[in-house]
């Protein structure tokens, strides 16, 4: 090589040489070409040179580059790194990058022969050296951008805490990001509520052409398929968590749109990412309801143990029920020592309709077999003409033996998620001995304030009755009520006919009285009522026509006596003053014929 050739090589080295020291900037490929364009042009006194980008490379470099002339889509020459192709006056100066051809620099109207095969070789060792250095400080820049970017975009994702607001937020980021591509969701769990976003079904069927998203939500790997016939490059890659995937993201790119390694790499990062906030979202939702779940079983429990009455304890849980589950009907009912049904207080109206009964007749056989709830999304596809077609059923068991059960309804099928159906299990689970010990302390009451044979009030809760009301109200009319020849009758057709007589006798009382009037057994085959806020006149009628139901209504045929007492406030006297009038005009009742009423004033 002679001088002016090492003097030429020398400046074109000098120049990229001052071109990186001086600038320290960050720079772009289209920048780094352009300089090595101006270089060539300038030094070797050329009136034009183009760089021609490599087809295959295209994608690679062309974020960063705008160039006038299109990309080479074939080689004329196996150009080998270090060494140039002459063709006349057209010279190519090969430009490689890490042993890759990357473009080539067109030198025309060069004087090719003033400069030997060496020399040009020097000036394409030159140019590739220059071009791999400032390339690589792109790659570096761009990586640290890239990076960058994702940090910020990842940290963006995991500050949001609902699952709905994390993928509306990833395909925004996407759209704005990479314009030209087609994004969509393919989704593994429910999504109805989800808008806006465009999102597909992730199924097994075959015939939806939705292999590849299938294959990346089984295996978690990302899919790449390149269809050269509609020119367009598909990528599914998994929306990743530490627990699962929860999805499949794809990304289409048409026709002049290439993908890239380096977009790839980034939407299958920003995936991944996106991937890992929805499960933080999901965690977070599903620690919310866990915590709501877990003060509903609370609070129920709480409640329960108030020791409050049955009434106010159903009321407090069905309305808690309907509330927590969106549920239109609910109801509770439990079986008697007899295996007889009972609806518990509280239920809903439905559940005191003959509509009901198929619901709990269905249940009542399906639960007791094996104590398990029962979750029905439809209940048309076993009961006709079922009016609800959501059911949960969950029974109460209690030492493993079924005491009753929690029904909840709703119109809609499939209404109820099965997550609701296993909190309705804990809180029906926790609940059950509160509620089947509030019922038997009901019963208890109910067997100490009432007389087992006749079902009216024991005298004791009955006094207790008439001395408040004494206290309370401002009048009252007790009546007191003898059988007439009750030994007689006991005499005559036995204490089982006796004991018939008093429970009729009985029936007839609750039949003509009032929900507010209280009857009760006094004694043996005395019996008693109290007629609160109810003045003597309106009293002694009622007395009149018990007596005649009583005869018309017995059998075998009965009579019987009565003996009314009367108060107010302006008399100012106690129940035993009370009693003891009725008693005395009982009394006379008896020694003037039976079969009538007397009154004491």
């Amino acid at each position: 090589m002679g001088d002016y050739d090492q003097i030429v090589v020398m400046s074109i080295k000098s120049a990229f040489f001052e071109y990186v020291s001086n600038n320290h900037q960050q720079y772009s490929v289209n920048e780094i070409i352009e300089k090595l364009t101006f270089v060539m042009k300038k030094e070797l006194s050329v009136e034009q040179a183009v760089f021609l980008p490599i087809h295959d490379m295209l994608t690679y470099v062309s974020p960063y580059m705008k160039s006038n002339y299109g990309p080479i889509h074939f080689i004329p020459h196996d150009f080998i790194e270090g060494e140039c192709y002459v063709n006349g006056e057209q010279v190519f100066i090969p430009v490689f990058h890490d042993n890759v051809l990357h473009g080539l620099i067109e030198l025309n109207e060069l004087e090719a022969n003033h400069y030997s095969d060496k020399v040009l070789d020097e000036i394409a060792k030159a140019c590739s050296s220059f071009y791999s250095h400032c390339f690589n400080s792109v790659q570096r820049t761009r990586n640290e951008h890239k990076f960058e970017q994702l940090y910020h975009l990842t940290d963006k994702l995991h500050s949001i805490m609902n699952k709905e607001d994390v993928l509306t937020e990833l395909m925004t980021i996407l759209q704005k990001k990479f314009y030209g591509y087609h994004f969509h969701l393919f989704l593994s769990q429910d999504h109805e509520n989800l808008r806006n976003i465009p999102i597909k079904n992730l199924d097994f069927d075959h015939q939806t052409g939705n292999e590849l998203a299938m294959e990346a939500y089984v295996t978690g790997n990302a899919q790449l398929i390149k269809k050269k016939k509609k020119n367009q490059t598909k990528l599914y890659t998994p929306l990743i968590g530490k627990q699962g995937v929860y999805g499949v993201l794809q990304v289409i790119a048409n026709e002049s749109l290439e993908l890239g390694d380096h977009n790839e790499s980034f939407i299958t990062m920003l995936a991944n990412a996106a991937g890992k906030a929805l499960e933080n979202a999901q965690l977070y939702e599903q620690s919310k309801r866990l915590i709501k779940d877990l003060q509903l079983i609370n609070e129920t429990t709480h409640r329960l143990n108030k020791n409050l009455r049955l009434a106010d304890t159903m009321n407090y849980m069905v309305q808690s029920i309907m509330n927590s589950f969106d549920a239109d009907e609910v109801g509770f009912f439990y079986l008697a020592p007899n295996h007889s049904v009972h609806i518990f207080p509280g239920s809903t109206s439905f559940f005191h309709k003959d509509e009901a009964k198929v619901y709990i007749e269905y249940v009542q056989g399906k639960i007791e077999k094996d104590l398990e709830g029962l979750f029905i999304g439809d209940i048309t596809n076993f009961l006709k003409n079922a009016s609800f077609s959501s059911v949960m059923a969950v029974p109460m068991v209690q030492s493993e033996n079924f005491k009753g059960c929690a029904l909840v309804l709703h119109k809609t099928p499939y209404h109820f998620s099965f997550d609701m159906f296993k909190l309705l299990q804990s809180l029906i689970h926790h609940s059950t001995l509160a509620l089947t010990n509030s019922l038997l302390r009901e019963e208890l009451e109910t067997l100490v304030k009432t007389d087992h044979l006749t079902q009216l009030y024991s005298r004791k809760y009955f006094t207790s009755f008439i001395e408040n009301s004494m206290k309370m109200d401002r009048q009252g009319t007790f009546v007191l009520i003898d059988i007439d020849n009750f030994k007689m009758i006991n005499d005559t057709f036995g204490h089982q006919i006796g004991d018939d007589i008093l429970v009729q006798v009985a029936n007839i009382i609750k039949s003509n009285i009032r929900e507010n009037d209280i009857g009760a057994r006094w004694g043996g085959e005395e019996l008693a009522i109290y007629l609160p806020q109810v003045d003597l006149h309106v009293g002694i009628t009622v007395a009149d026509r018990i007596v005649k139901r009583v005869k018309e209504n017995t059998n075998p045929t009965i009579t019987i006596s009565c003996g009314v007492s009367y108060w107010n406030t302006v008399m100012k006297e106690s129940f035993k003053q009370l009693f003891s009038r009725a008693d005395k005009a009982l009394y006379m009742a008896k020694n003037e014929g039976k079969n009538q009423v007397m009154v004491q004033v």
